[in-house]
């Protein structure tokens, strides 16, 4: 009975034999669809859970290097890709940054200048 890959073994190969691996589990994969259809002995039943986690798990390995990569070309840059930017929440995304809550508008110095603050002492 076949087992999952571990995370270090997907980590060692390469970017084509993980796809090599991934073509061959598809195939294998049909022929365990047919013989589920053909109602085959129950071996091979629960040989199709195991194929289907073990692509689930190249192609999410596949999908983090490709996002790793993106990361180390956006590196740097001004403005990322939409799949790269923070998620935080939507209230958080569109609140004022630091220094934009720093800063105070002309009328509102002038305002300050002329009428400071008043302190009473007794």
């Amino acid at each position: 009975m076949p087992k999952l890959f571990t995370s270090s073994e997907l980590k060692s190969k390469t970017v084509d034999e993980l796809n090599g691996s991934l073509e061959n589990l598809k195939t294998e994969l049909l022929s365990l669809r047919v013989a589920k259809v053909t109602s085959a002995n129950p071996n091979k039943l629960t040989k199709l859970r195991i194929v289907r986690r073990q692509v689930a798990q190249i192609l999410t390995e596949l999908t983090q290097r490709g996002f790793a990569e993106a990361r180390k070309e956006q590196a740097g840059k001004k403005y990322k890709s939409v799949d790269l930017r923070l998620k935080k929440t939507r209230a958080a995304r569109r609140a004022l940054t630091k220094h934009e809550l720093s800063q105070t508008a002309l009328r509102t110095i002038k305002k300050q200048q002329n009428f400071p603050l008043r302190s009473y002492h007794l």
